[in-house]
């Protein structure tokens, strides 16, 4: 099979050597890269997309995804999707999330034909994405595929050079890489920090993992999906940056860091922990009712970790220890422990006696920075911030529509003829968001970085306050309800 060879054979499958460059450089040329250069024509680009996914599906194995047929089916489902191993952690089985109809809430009729234009669309987008993972690693492509890919990857790499900004535009960045925004913003992560040669990282395995997790998202989700995950990653790493905390960072902090922020959501139900209880999901069994889903997606990327092998060629215990801390900071996410970390780091910053110096010090400011990652969206751009309120409160009032349709009581601010966006918007942000980003400007002594957030903050705050108090006065929230200030966070 020539065509495997050459893929497996090419520069993708390398590994790097010690005291290799990692970056692009002067050093790197397209002399050098000469002979390991695919160039290849459509029809065998295809052929090489059914092996590689031929491949990849049987070292995956069955996957249990989808929807229920019927309600009688909950019952059958076994509870139990742990994989039990040698190792200390247990691993949850891929693609166990609950029991959900969503046809409730599926207005197309021809789902079957929507599927098949996925699977189209993901076959021919191959070409940009792997001539992106190319461009990525410093090759510059001898032939162009297509006209319309080299704009697209042009406007792509010249974003990921400002990757660092506060500013980044991750829904821009989904389209330019035709919805791969989490393995491109992974993959050059790892690159620029440098650690694919710090932990002698196969390229192959590092990709398979990645797009595993990007695969666990759901995109049918309207907030917990991937763009989240590559949204909450791109603030991570805007956090890294920051001076008080980078000069203290090790390989292993920043590779904890971004991981953990790219998989703290992975195959998020699109529900809240009360309704996987109230449901009697096995999840909520399994875990006793506490950090169900935190639990589930730290399992689930352990899982996938292991079933990559991308830290096989690593000591048992460095991996072992890798799993216990990627836990940790993923489980730091739940939002019902928010008041003790907040606590924790009030009192820290009032006794001035965070000592990075110190791994456990280090550690717990992952843990803050990952929180503030994760409900940053009210710091961003009122364009980004308003998309991203939008997108949640959709996702609430899907679980209000769930709990409606199976005789449920509705959660909170899941009621779309009550609870409107402007309103759990301010909840939000005057009960999690303002509270946590007033110690963390503490912390990093209101940086550049700090003060733009801030700012858009109080500025986002003040419009949707506006946006309520307009609302208030017109009698209704566009469903005959009168609006009502939520005085909860999501």
């Amino acid at each position: 099979m020539p065509i495997l060879n050459r893929f497996l054979n090419s520069e993708l499958g390398r590994r790097w050597k010690a005291g290799e460059e990692l970056l692009p450089s002067s050093v790197w040329t397209l002399s050098t890269y000469q002979q390991g250069a695919l160039t290849m024509e459509l029809p065998e680009l295809i052929q090489l997309v059914k092996l590689v996914w031929k491949s990849k599906h049987n070292l995956q194995g069955p996957k249990k995804r989808g929807i229920f047929e019927n309600e009688d089916a909950l019952s059958n489902y076994q509870g139990d999707a742990r994989v039990r191993e040698q190792a200390r952690v247990l691993s949850e089985r891929r693609g166990s999330f609950p029991f959900i109809d969503f046809r409730l809430l599926n207005t197309t009729a021809n789902s079957g034909e929507i599927g098949t234009k996925k699977k189209l669309k993901r076959l021919l987008s191959f070409q940009r994405y792997f001539h992106a993972s190319r461009l990525l690693r410093g090759i510059v492509p001898q032939t162009s595929l297509h006209l319309l890919d080299e704009d697209y990857l042009g406007q792509a790499g010249h974003m990921l050079s400002k990757v660092g900004t506060w500013n980044f535009d991750i829904f821009l960045f989904d389209r330019l890489t035709n919805g791969n925004s989490l393995v491109t913003l992974l993959c050059h992560l790892f690159n620029g920090h440098g650690l694919i040669h710090h932990f002698q990282l196969d390229m192959v395995k590092l990709h398979r993992f990645l797009v595993m997790v990007q695969e666990d998202y759901h995109s049918q989700n309207p907030y917990h999906n991937a763009v989240h995950a590559a949204d909450v990653t791109q603030a991570m790493q805007c956090y890294l940056k920051e001076p008080r905390l980078a000069r203290y960072l090790t390989p292993l902090d920043i590779f904890l860091g971004l991981l953990a922020a790219t998989a703290h959501d992975v195959d998020h139900p699109g529900v809240n922990q009360p309704f996987l209880v109230k449901t009697k999901h096995h999840l909520a069994s399994l875990y006793q009712n506490v950090s169900v889903l935190e639990n589930h997606h730290w399992r689930s990327t352990v899982g996938m970790l292991r079933e990559s092998g991308l830290l096989s060629h690593l000591p048992v215990e460095m991996t072992q220890e890798i799993e216990q801390q990627l836990g940790s900071l993923i489980l730091a996410t739940d939002i019902s422990r928010q008041n003790e970390f907040l606590s924790s780091f009030k009192t820290h910053l009032d006794n001035d006696d965070l000592s990075l110096e110190d791994a456990e010090h280090r550690h717990f400011m992952l843990q803050i920075a990952l929180k503030c990652a994760d409900i940053s969206n009210p710091c961003r751009v009122w364009e980004m911030s308003k998309q991203w309120s939008e997108r949640v409160c959709e996702e609430f009032y899907r679980q209000g529509d769930l709990e409606t349709k199976f005789e449920l009581e509705i959660s909170p601010l899941c009621n779309q003829h009550m609870d409107t966006v402007p309103a759990i918007q301010i909840g939000f942000m005057t009960y999690l968001v303002e509270p946590l980003f007033d110690e963390w400007r503490r912390f990093t002594d209101n940086t550049p970085l700090t003060e733009a957030m801030m700012s858009h903050l109080r500025k986002n705050k003040a419009r949707w306050r506006a946006l309520h108090h307009n609302q208030h006065h017109r009698g209704d929230d566009g469903s005959g309800q009168r609006s009502e200030v939520v005085e909860s966070a999501p």
